[in-house]
């Protein structure tokens, strides 16, 4: 395993970060525990959660996967654990969380804190991020900005000093957004920089095979303004692993949930999986080595969130990290890419 630098002065990070958005759903809490035992003794320093997690999100289980995680960083030297979450924001019919939030606002922000600070049974979060833009955007596959949909939100300046008092306070050591667009990047820099404010080390982006739209205008930002990519959905919600080409109805969060990863029944999905299952088993790999690898091993990526049901799915995920893909199969993968480009925005 090796260990980035978020920003310019962020957190030391492992290139692999657990995320934990099936704890308190599908992953059970010993197994959860067994799932984060194993990370750390594979070299992992990092976890990933939120306050809107377990997903499919609802109300039974709002705050769990942040209650499992805590239960098990309470036996931990917590120095060595770098813990990130994010606070929700409007306009997802959140209506459990804080009476649906209406705004990334200084109250929401300040009451997401320290729920998540009592769930984690922490003191500090290491990286705390907004979970999606409060303003109008095309998010969650959608790809098609509509400023018809302009609605008053927050100014980014606002929820900006509302995490400067959380850092001063020591709840909180960095800051960082998650689902963000270039200008969404570009303002938090820009205004952070001109006004003193912490500046954001990191966004946690949507990226696989399926999904680069992150190269085509936040790469460029995100290196020059020393932002990290945290690279969420390596695995597409599972299609990647090939699992639901043989079988359609193959356990999953697909299937298990009604109406759960609409932004991969577009119509490209199922013959760009087929492409790279394809390459993946010419090349003597698994479809999930392909994928992972991929994204594991890309320069624009500071760390990725991988998540797995079961600790054998974890091993699996972990084992592709020393499968580096070969200049021939990246090139493979680029012409496919250029069949198939972007199918999942």
């Amino acid at each position: 395993m090796i260990y980035r630098v978020l920003g310019a002065q962020g957190p030391r990070v492992s290139a692999v970060c657990l995320g934990t958005m099936t704890f308190g759903q599908q992953t059970p809490e010993s197994d959860a525990h067994d799932q984060l035992d194993m990370a750390f003794e594979r070299g992992l320093n990092f976890i990933d959660t939120a306050e809107m997690y377990a997903v499919p999100a609802r109300a039974e289980t709002y705050g769990a996967s942040e209650t499992i995680v805590g239960n098990w960083l309470s036996r931990q030297v917590r120095e060595k654990v770098v813990l990130a979450t994010k606070v929700a924001g409007p306009a997802r019919s959140l209506g459990w969380i804080r009476g649906g939030p209406l705004a990334l606002d200084r109250a929401n922000i300040r009451e997401a804190v320290e729920g998540s600070l009592r769930r984690l049974r922490t003191d500090y979060i290491d990286l705390y991020q907004l979970h999606w833009p409060e303003r109008n955007q095309p998010l969650f596959g959608q790809w098609q900005y509509d400023p018809a949909k302009e609605r008053e939100c927050t100014p980014i300046r606002a929820q900006l000093e509302a995490l400067a008092e959380l850092v001063a306070e020591g709840k909180v050591r960095h800051v960082g957004l998650s689902n963000e667009h270039p200008w969404g990047v570009m303002e938090f820099t820009r205004i952070a920089s001109e006004s003193g404010l912490p500046r954001v080390v990191s966004t946690q982006n949507a990226y696989s095979l399926l999904t680069r739209v992150f190269e085509y205008g936040l790469a460029e930002v995100c290196h020059r303004e020393q932002v990290g990519l945290l690279a969420y959905s390596p695995l597409a919600f599972g299609h990647l692993t090939g699992k639901y080409l043989a079988n359609p109805a193959a356990p999953g969060r697909l299937t298990e949930f009604e109406s759960f990863g609409q932004r991969y029944t577009k119509p490209n999905v199922q013959p760009a999986v087929a492409a790279y299952a394809d390459l993946a088993r010419e090349h003597g790999m698994t479809p999930t080595a392909l994928a992972l690898s991929f994204v594991y091993h890309r320069a624009c990526v500071a760390s990725t969130i991988i998540g797995a049901s079961t600790s054998g799915q974890l091993a699996e995920d972990l084992d592709a990290w020393a499968k580096p893909l070969s200049p021939d199969l990246l090139e493979a993968i680029e012409r496919i890419h250029l069949r198939y480009t972007n199918p999942v925005p």
